[in-house]
């Protein structure tokens, strides 16, 4: 009895058809959770942003283990996993040495130098640097968003964050004056 290989589409769990031995591919997945409306939505109401009105814990969670899903299913093999998540470690440290910069050169105008700095140095660092960059500069808008900070200067951070994961030189928001070492 010949055995029907399993298309893209049609499930092995049926048994109606098998993967050929060795078929491990996994597709990489990506998921976009918004949450920024049900927060600032609460805001409105009044209610604690960090626990919104009508939204239960296991809203939460399933956003917990959505994220980490997509961190666990990256790559088809541990190999390429390690490597995206080194990158990803990586990208943070770009990241946190652009905003340790920011904070040591204390100069004036030059927050977008150092935003679009930090996303193209850990957005060279592969993948897993843009993606930790994306997430970092995201999550730090939001914050930034929900305290209050301006809609104006937040578009014109995403723009510098955008413009430096997209491997542009950063230089191009470089403030006159600003000393070279940084």
């Amino acid at each position: 009895m010949k055995e029907k290989l399993c298309s893209e589409r049609e499930t092995v769990s049926k048994g109606d058809c098998v993967r050929p031995k060795g078929d491990c591919s996994i597709r990489a997945v990506a998921v976009h959770i918004d949450v920024s409306s049900q927060i600032s939505s609460a805001r409105d109401r009044g209610h604690s942003p960090g626990v919104p009105a009508g939204v239960h814990s296991t809203s939460r969670m399933k956003s917990s283990i959505a994220i980490v899903f997509c961190l666990l299913i990256l790559g088809v093999d541990s190999k390429r996993r390690f490597q995206f998540m080194k990158e990803a470690g990586q990208g943070t440290k770009d990241m946190w040495r652009a905003y340790s910069d920011m904070r040591k050169a204390n100069w004036k105008n030059s927050d977008k130098y150092f935003h679009a700095r930090g996303n193209y140095d850990a957005a060279r660092r592969g993948p897993g640097g843009a993606w930790a960059a994306k997430v970092i500069s995201d999550a730090r808008e939001g914050i930034q968003r929900l305290i209050g900070h301006g809609a104006e200067d937040s578009r014109a951070d995403q723009f510098a964050n955008k413009w430096g994961r997209s491997g542009k030189d950063p230089n191009h928001f470089r403030p006159a004056g600003l000393p070279r070492k940084y």
